[in-house]
């Protein structure tokens, strides 16, 4: 999902009241977002995220 705010992508880790809880695609710290902020990642979005997981495997 995107956060409309920061235009940050993160991948759903949980929901607690009105909030979501997102983690960057490589790891790192949750951070809570309005469910009126999120919206579904472009095509682009999403496929940058996989490569950037990608290359974290690759050490790049």
């Amino acid at each position: 999902m995107v956060d409309t705010r920061t235009d940050k992508t993160g991948y759903v880790m949980g929901h607690e009241g009105p909030y979501v809880q997102l983690r960057p695609p490589r790891g790192g710290t949750e951070w809570d977002v309005p469910l009126a902020a999120l919206r579904r990642p472009t095509q682009s979005e999403e496929l940058s995220a996989k490569v950037s997981v990608a290359n974290g495997r690759w050490g790049l």
